[in-house]
């Protein structure tokens, strides 16, 4: 789709900030969706992205390029505003607390699928039923881990059964990737459902309904005139979204003004160019990516399943991992700026934040240290270098991820104690191999299904826990269930605490960097900036020109 090559563009890249950005740029800025009523809406965007779609199915995928096409066609019973993080009714009309531990949520009547079914309690119950039934590796069930059952005693009355009371998080977990509502009518109940037969059963019920799909090269997306959700009409009819392989090529189209909007990812020295781009500004929303090395308990080195197991020196292993990385360096060489150091498991901005491996490893202020990452070892007797199989993906987290792990490779090498063969697989098959104990330590990064800390600690560190890398420390786990219950916020905010620091003990993860939200812009394009909300969802339907 051609476009006014003259005209300033938008475009949106995934980058760090400082947790000064993070916690100040929460507000609404103004306008957005939810706010036009009826008439004609402004000409069609096109959307430019290096994600991928893994699934379409709620179930089945719990990435962030699935969850963005998600956002745009499925209903959730809650969700928050363009610019806040605090859930709020959207397909129902109230919810709350009604017990401790039942959670009663009552639906808009009159709702319809885009097939033109019914969208009533039966649905709702039959989603969340079946992300628990399905339970797959991929999908999002694990944050379901508190929810015991879900009662429809009438055709607008949902009610969540938990089972512990007062979940605090649990309102923000109906609106994160656990949440879609699907048509029961289309999807089984016991098994994830392809893209195609999804898109045949017209199974839509958000802003937009998709009107062509050819996976993870493009989509056509058409405001749904049934919605009857929080988010309300959406200010542009017609979306495209258009997948790149190449990061350069998408910053090429936004500049030649054939994609009006993009989003991740853009390379920090992309990013740098178009600072100096006299037709674009760059824009910091709020964000709380963390990228991380994730170990695998039972295949990396002296792992329980390796001929050689030995858990004493698999910490060390780990421990001396910790005291050897310089994340300064690959913040500032690699990201040129664009990323922080990350000591600890939740993101700084966050209530709890702590950060317990920059006193704990290294040099104890964040730098490196070889002499103790070489003690770790020798007290553990383990004999040196290691042998470390490192996995990272170059395209999901962007092209820069070859040059961060080459960095992570010469950081570790340069020690003498380590010798490091790097390896990657595009990311379709990384994300079905990392769950099957392919990759001994591999590369991840999180983007936050809702904005609390909990959702930095329950998905990675809890029994049955969404890496699938052994990991298990029944304290944790209590603690990780003590204070999703807690409701004096103090308290609270001290458990979250004392989870990071025995977390920093087990490294079961290594975070590298944190980051958030970056958007380049130019006239033309109104509600970028609502897309990067505090809720971090990006949402086509703010989008206009």
């Amino acid at each position: 789709m051609a476009k006014n090559k003259m005209g300033l563009r938008y475009m949106v890249a995934f980058a760090g900030v400082s947790a000064l950005a993070l916690t100040a740029c929460t507000g609404p800025s103004g306008g957005g969706a939810g706010t036009g009523t009826g008439g004609a809406s402004g000409a069609p965007i096109t959307f430019g992205t290096t994600d991928k779609v893994t699934f379409l199915d709620p179930a089945g995928s719990y990435d962030n390029g699935s969850f963005m096409v998600m956002n745009q066609i499925y209903p959730f019973v809650l969700n928050s505003k363009p610019g806040s993080a605090d859930p709020v009714p959207d397909i129902a009309e109230s919810a709350s607390f009604t017990s401790p531990t039942d959670y009663t949520v009552k639906l808009k009547p009159g709702l319809k699928w885009a097939n033109g079914t019914d969208l009533d309690s039966k649905d709702v119950k039959f989603s969340f039923d079946r992300q628990i039934k399905i339970n797959d590796a991929n999908g999002p069930a694990t944050l379901l881990g508190n929810l015991a059952s879900v009662e429809a005693p009438d055709a607008t009355t949902v009610v969540f059964k938990l089972k512990d009371g007062n979940d605090q998080t649990f309102p923000q977990v109906l609106t994160s990737p656990a949440g879609p509502i699907v048509d029961d009518t289309v999807f089984p109940a016991d098994k994830v459902l392809d893209d195609d037969a999804i898109i045949a059963g017209k199974s839509f019920a958000g802003q937009y309904t998709i009107e062509s799909y050819k996976k993870n090269e493009l989509i056509s997306f058409k405001a749904n005139p049934a919605y009857q959700g929080l988010l309300g009409k959406p200010a542009t009819d017609n979306v495209t979204v258009k997948y790149y392989a190449d990061s350069n090529n998408l910053k090429l189209d936004v500049q030649k003004g054939d994609v009006d909007v993009a989003s991740r990812s853009l390379t920090a020295t992309d990013i740098e160019s178009l600072k100096s781009d006299s037709k674009v500004k760059v824009d910091v929303g709020p964000g709380g990516e963390l990228r991380y090395i994730v170990f695998n308990f039972d295949t990396m080195p002296f792992g329980a399943k390796t001929p050689e197991a030995d858990p004493a020196k698999s910490l060390a292993v780990r421990q001396a991992m910790a005291d050897s990385i310089d994340r300064d360096a690959i913040a500032s060489q690699v990201y040129k700026g664009t990323y922080l150091p990350a000591y600890s498991f939740v993101p700084q901005g966050f209530t709890g934040a702590t950060e317990p491996l920059k006193t704990m490893y290294g040099d104890g202020t964040g730098k490196p240290s070889v002499e103790k990452a070489k003690q770790a070892l020798s007290d553990a007797g383990v004999t040196t270098p290691v042998v470390l199989n490192l996995q990272y993906n170059p395209d999901h987290y962007g092209k820069s991820s070859g040059d961060e792990y080459a960095a992570v490779k010469d950081q570790l090498e340069k020690t003498g104690l380590f010798t490091v063969n790097l390896q990657s697989t595009e990311w379709v098959t990384y994300a079905k191999d990392r769950t099957t104990d392919v990759y001994p330590m591999y590369q991840l990064g999180w983007f936050p299904d809702y904005s609390d800390a909990d959702n930095y600690l329950r998905p990675f560190f809890s029994a049955n826990n969404f890496l699938k890398n052994h990991y298990s420390n029944a304290d944790v786990q209590k603690m990780i269930e003590e204070q999703v219950t807690t409701t004096d916020p103090a308290a609270r905010t001290k458990l979250i605490g004392d989870i990071q620091a025995a977390v920093a003990k087990d490294l079961s993860t290594l975070p590298l960097l944190q980051g958030a939200q970056v958007a380049v812009s130019g006239a033309g394009v109104k509600g970028v900036k609502d897309t990067l909300d505090a809720s971090f969802k990006f949402r086509l339907g703010v989008l206009s020109k």
